[in-house]
């Protein structure tokens, strides 16, 4: 572990000057490149630096021992523990820290949530996990877009997918894909009994141009009405966009927009997505026996999590953790869950680190 923090504050260091060279500055793509790998390494090597500073002082208070008596070395002894204690909580700091970054955690993301099982009561599920996310990314400073829905004679969703926008989008909701079950008396249940539904959750990092060869020549581009509420305007103008790639039959729709330049630009960032999600779970495939002990991101035939209105509460079953109020996580108070979704994850990563 040592040996990687010390070549990693070699090259903290070398970045540090790179930043101060004019050649770097000028050049933006360099400049920006440099600057992303030390904003990734900074709160690595501060606190490698304080491990350092811990135990260049636990060896000073460790010489005064064995040259004081008295009060000295009560001092001296109290000053070696508490540095002893600090070394050992910031060694454990330190391996989680070196636990290899996800390359996708600051991107932003794509989102679909489909219904599932359950018909009309599914798409009314759909509906309230699109308002979930979208409370919990306006009250944690993420910019959501919608760029589709399908929607249902009583306002439920059969399918809805929507952009999320902001640094490290995707590190907070990459552990939501999988199935989502929900348990509760539907409004259209005249007996009073408790349906159970399902919708399915699928977040996909939004890919750069550069990381998905896009041969255009591969896709068809086809405007259309838009479809569903927005008043007469998208009735009148053709400015929904399909996108349909032939090499995978991917099919895209956007029609949020009334612009059909921004719908095709939304469009294209969707296909992009689904095609380098593609390429991501191929690559996944060959290390899938790493991925079984882990969290994960989400095998989408998996149920991950059970949403209980008869007893107010929400069960992950990936990591057996319960939450107790229904009403405020439905509400967007999701932080808790995703926290803990995380911290498992790492926690399984560094066991197979070790």
């Amino acid at each position: 572990m040592f040996h990687k923090l010390n070549e990693a504050e070699k090259r903290y260091e070398e970045i540090e000057l790179a930043l101060q060279d004019p050649e770097t500055a000028s050049n933006p793509t360099e400049f920006t490149k440099a600057m992303k790998e030390y904003k990734s390494l900074t709160p690595i090597i501060e606190k490698y630096r304080e491990y350092k500073k811990n135990e260049s002082d636990m060896q000073g208070a460790k010489m005064l021992m064995e040259e004081e008596t008295g009060e000295l070395y009560d001092i001296a002894l109290e000053e070696y523990k508490e540095c002893k204690e600090k070394i050992e909580i910031i060694e454990e700091e330190l391996k989680i820290l070196l636990i290899p970054k996800d390359p996708n955690d600051d991107k932003n993301v794509v989102v679909e949530i489909r219904a599932g099982a359950g018909g009309e009561e599914a798409a009314l599920f759909a509906s309230v996990l699109y308002r979930m996310y979208s409370m919990y990314a306006d009250s944690n400073g993420f910019k959501t877009e919608l760029t589709g829905v399908n929607e249902t004679g009583l306002g439920g969703f059969k399918e809805v997918t929507f952009l999320i926008s902001g640094e490290g989008a995707y590190s907070r909701f990459k552990f939501e894909s999988g199935v989502h079950r929900v348990q509760r008396v539907p409004e259209t249940e005249t007996q009073g009994r408790i349906h159970t539904s399902t919708a399915t959750v699928a977040v996909l990092p939004e890919a750069e141009d550069v990381e998905v060869e896009l041969n255009m020549s591969d896709v068809t581009v086809e405007t259309c009405k838009s479809s569903g509420a927005g008043g007469q305007h998208v009735n009148k103008t053709e400015s929904a966009i399909r996108l349909i790639h032939k090499p995978t039959g991917i099919v895209v729709e956007c029609q949020d927009e009334r612009s059909q330049f921004k719908n095709k630009d939304k469009a294209f960032k969707i296909l992009r997505a689904k095609l380098y999600d593609i390429k991501e779970r191929e690559m996944n495939e060959k290390i899938a026996s790493e991925r079984k002990s882990q969290v994960g991101t989400g095998d989408r035939s998996e149920r991950i999590r059970t949403y209980n209105y008869p007893q107010g509460r929400v069960t992950d079953h990936r990591i057996g953790f319960t939450i107790y109020s229904l009403e405020a996580f439905l509400n967007g108070d999701i932080g808790e869950m995703l926290d803990k979704l995380a911290t498992a994850d790492a926690a399984e990563k560094l066991k197979g680190n070790q």
